[in-house]
């Protein structure tokens, strides 16, 4: 059956809105105008209007409960517990912990402001022509009437218990993001400042794990070293060579520019971190004739005759330089750590 087959006396009429208008047969779809309004419960009964305020302050402190709660949990949670959920199984309790809170405290500031805005605010729908793009002054004269009519019927100024409670869900939710930043990382303290390196321990070759004597490095040569005692079994060696690394090279004392570090070596062979002090990459490519080290991610050159000093790339300070000495059993051992924290600078470096 078309359209203009439906009978006239079974098309929506006109309910009295000014924008209605009688559907005909020829013209079916003719603008049927707005039903008439019906008041909700909470319009005409103040007990009711209360009970629904109630029921949004109620979703708006549970949010603030979850957020605190979110915090609890990331603050207080070990990263290795696991719980057992139904039906999903074993689970991290921090993961869990803090999915369920922060959409516990999402979930309640959206169910909170929906129920206000369905039960609470104006629910009067008004039909408006189409307009221009740009708004003519009695046009924004309006807006700014009908949004200080909508803030009156809002009840927002007049019902201060679902204010304070969504200001205090809105306050505290943005919590759980700044509760986030700490996987940044915990705060680096002195750990970087220190290395394995301490007074005494002898030089280990990496290669060969055997204790190095001057004798062992020719001049021109680069060789690798760690401090005595470390094992690559160790389970924190990763993390210790990191700092620890050392690279050994032999050069004519005349040769030495700096003398600080003619002073800290032994018989020509100065000791410096492998560390490149711009991101920490490993330094290995060494220029015999120029005695220059070049890190191979970014190409910062180190002048190892002269104090370790950037001469090229973005590196921002020289590598630290090991004191080193020959003991009583003619082995090459540190006279204490490094000079300064070895690889990239740090804020809390001083």
């Amino acid at each position: 059956m078309s359209s203009q087959d439906i009978p006239e006396e079974t098309l929506p009429a006109a309910h009295g809105d000014a924008h209605g208008a009688v559907a005909t047969a020829d013209d079916p779809f003719a603008d049927p105008g707005l039903p008439p309004h019906e008041h909700r419960k909470q319009d005409i009964d103040e007990r009711a209007a209360q009970r629904s305020e109630r029921v949004v302050a109620f979703l708006f402190t549970l949010s603030m409960l979850a957020t605190v709660g979110f915090i609890a949990a990331y603050v207080s949670l070990p990263v290795d517990k696991s719980i057992y959920v139904f039906p999903i199984g074993h689970i991290s309790a921090l993961n869990f912990a803090l999915g369920l809170t922060l959409g516990v405290a999402l979930f309640c500031i959206g169910a909170g402001a929906v129920h206000w805005a369905r039960t609470l605010m104006s629910d009067v729908e008004h039909a408006d022509e189409r307009h221009p793009i740009e708004a003519s002054p009695e046009v924004k004269a309006k807006v700014l009437a009908d949004f200080k009519a909508g803030a009156e019927e809002s009840t927002f100024g007049r019902r201060k218990l679902l204010r304070n409670t969504m200001f205090g869900a809105l306050a505290l939710v943005p919590l759980s993001g700044v509760m986030l930043l700490r996987d940044l990382g915990p705060l680096p303290g002195t750990k970087l400042r220190k290395t394995a390196w301490s007074e005494g321990k002898m030089l280990i070759n990496q290669n060969t794990l055997q204790p190095l004597r001057p004798e062992d490095v020719q001049v021109g040569s680069l060789t690798f070293a760690m401090p005595e005692g470390m094992s690559e079994e160790d389970h924190d060696f990763q993390k210790e060579i990191a700092k620890a690394a050392l690279m050994i090279v032999r050069l004519r004392p005349e040769n030495i520019k700096d003398k600080k570090s003619l002073d800290w070596s032994a018989d020509g062979i100065v000791a410096y971190s492998k560390i490149c002090t711009h991101v920490g990459c490993p330094i290995s490519l060494y220029e015999q004739q120029t005695h220059h080290v070049l890190c191979p991610c970014h190409q910062s050159t180190f002048d190892l005759s002269d104090g370790g000093r950037v001469i090229f790339g973005p590196a921002g300070h020289a590598l630290p330089q090991l004191r080193i000495k020959v003991n009583d059993k003619g082995y090459l051992e540190a006279m204490g750590d490094f000079s300064e924290p070895v690889g990239p600078a740090y804020w809390e470096r001083g």
